[in-house]
């Protein structure tokens, strides 16, 4: 009778105590780093209001003021985050991927947004916010 031989995958990784360990499969790839700096607070608005419409729509959540007492805000609050939903698509998704804010305070902020949401226009919402990028010196790599 001859050999049997079986051939797997394997690599060596650290498990408990960081003991050598033999894993199955091929070596996962490095984790990538975690990006300097923090997400924008309007980003993170941004997102939670995309959030809050697919609740309702969903029907998970009645209404607005349901979640303003499940969040435990205002419904004052809830319709601030809510009427970001009222911004050009383009401008919503540029708030979701603005750059990351290193130090100091958010060059764009929800109240600087707030009077752009109110406008019904979306060309004349685009102007507002190259305005407003301009003024507050933000530069987004897709946005030319």
């Amino acid at each position: 009778m001859k050999g049997l031989t079986i051939q797997r995958q394997v690599h060596f990784g650290r498990g408990r105590n960081s003991r050598k360990v033999i894993h199955e499969g091929p070596q996962p790839e490095a984790p990538q780093p975690t990006p300097v700096g923090r997400v924008p607070r309007i980003s993170k608005l941004m997102a939670l209001a995309l959030r809050f419409e697919r609740l309702i729509n969903a029907g998970e959540i009645t209404d607005q003021a349901e979640l303003a007492r499940l969040g435990q805000v205002s419904r004052a609050r809830v319709t601030q985050i809510m009427n970001l939903l009222l911004l050009a698509p383009d401008i919503q998704e540029e708030l979701l991927f603005l750059p990351r804010t290193h130090e100091g305070r958010d060059p764009i902020r929800e109240i600087m947004v707030r009077p752009i949401a109110a406008v019904l226009d979306w060309r004349k919402q685009r102007r507002f916010w190259k305005q407003l990028l301009a003024d507050q010196q933000v530069e987004i790599a897709f946005y030319n």
